[in-house]
């Protein structure tokens, strides 16, 4: 059940990623909630590593690990998006 709460946390981190990172993405919006949803799992793997704890329901402090990892996911999209078009 824990794979199947971060694809839900991903759906809402990608808005709240896209939310804190306004602007023009090559592949809009459907591509920036696919990035949010593996933002959640690499976010939630990241925190499970690192002894932030398991995914055991809704929390905060889930969502936030979700979004943080949306967020690193977007920033290196961009990254490697516009480096491809220079």
């Amino acid at each position: 059940m824990g794979i199947l709460l971060w694809i839900v946390f991903g759906l809402a981190a990608g808005v709240v990623a896209k939310w804190i990172m306004p602007g023009r993405d090559p592949g809009g919006i459907i591509v920036t909630i696919l990035l949010g949803i593996g933002g959640a799992l690499l976010g939630g793997m990241l925190g499970s590593t690192l002894g932030l704890g398991g995914m055991s329901g809704f929390d905060v402090r889930s969502l936030i690990i979700a979004i943080g990892g949306s967020v690193i996911l977007l920033i290196g999209y961009r990254f490697i998006a516009t480096r491809g078009r220079a």
